[in-house]
């Protein structure tokens, strides 16, 4: 396996991600967020949580486990080294946390299912959050949500904040910023198998059933579902699918095959092929190559669906009002 000696997150780092971010931190409200984040919020008590609740991989704590976790953390050439935790849970899922203290979590559900190749590709993918400096906006998103929700009985004078544009554009990022972990993957795997059966076993596989499925066909329903981008109606669905405002549903990644369609197109760039032969770009150097006006279009864009979104939701809200007169 390659590894980036040195090598900057702005290497790799998509350019969506990047955009949905700074689309983000122009929503009014963010700055005021993100300090009182830092004020009452703490990410030990999640390290403690994980301590005292879930197993601390190591040299004698699944010791294979922490084998793939090293070469990966080399590979991506990540400081200092996060910890990484087992937790006893069905769904297959992986999340990265912290940013003092950066950690990885596997549930046992994953664990239950992947191969070694497959395990490799999503803790490259978690490091892959960690070395982008997801981790803290992920927590503040996780945060911001669930006072929107009601998950959180202490709002801290931000209820009506946050249930604004801002909870938009935290799903907006959270989506985009997928895009470049999966990249970190597919670089520290140097091959798109592994990281596209890890897909199509997130998007419906069954231990029982594994040897029935097939990738090839995996890939072909990704190249079906962007054909329907050419009807302008499904873009519609798309988007309303994302963003369910009427039920308060928004989804946290991109549909999988959506993912699988983007990290195909960046496995034939140039970009990527500079990067594996060791021309990339270093810490400390240069930031993500954005197109300047493709950027500020892209910023106007979010806002102006943000906006829109905002409307719909003042309109519910004048609804329910009334109905309840």
């Amino acid at each position: 396996m390659p590894t980036y000696t040195g090598i900057s997150s702005e290497a790799f780092r998509h350019p969506l991600d990047y955009q949905a971010e700074q689309a983000l931190r122009s929503v009014p409200g963010f700055d005021l967020m993100a300090r009182k984040f830092v004020e009452f919020i703490y990410e030990r008590p999640r390290h403690v949580y994980l301590m005292g609740n879930s197993i601390e991989v190591g040299p004698r704590q699944y010791a294979s486990i922490y084998h793939l976790f090293r070469d990966c953390v080399r590979d991506l050439d990540i400081h200092p080294e996060p910890v990484m935790f087992v937790s006893q849970a069905p769904t297959v899922n992986a999340y990265a946390l912290g940013q003092d203290r950066p950690c990885i979590v596997l549930n046992t559900g994953l664990l239950d299912l992947v191969e070694e190749a497959e395990l490799r590709s999503v803790i490259a993918h978690e490091l892959g959050h960690i070395k982008c400096g997801h981790t803290t906006l992920t927590q503040m998103a996780t945060w911001a949500i669930g006072l929107v929700f009601g998950l959180s009985g202490m709002t801290f004078g931000l209820s009506s904040l946050v249930s604004t544009g801002l909870i938009l554009a935290f799903y907006e990022w959270l989506r985009k910023a997928e895009l470049s972990a999966d990249r970190a993957a597919l670089l520290v795997t140097d091959s798109l198998t592994p990281v596209l059966k890890n897909m199509m076993l997130m998007a419906g596989g069954s231990a029982r059933h594994i040897n029935e499925l097939s990738l090839p066909e995996f890939i072909r329903q990704s190249e079906r579902y962007h054909a329907l981008d050419q009807d302008g109606i499904n873009q519609v669905y798309k988007f309303l699918l994302y963003n369910n405002v009427t039920q308060g549903v928004f989804l946290t990644h991109p549909f999988t095959v959506e993912r699988v369609h983007f990290l195909q197109e960046w496995a034939g760039s140039s970009e990527y092929h500079q990067i594996r032969t060791g021309n990339y770009r270093r810490t400390g150097e240069g930031a993500v190559d954005v197109d300047a006006e493709a950027q500020s279009n892209e910023v106007e864009r979010l806002q102006q669906e943000l906006e829109a979104l905002q409307q719909e939701i003042d309109r519910i809200r004048r609804s329910q009002s009334n109905d309840n007169e």
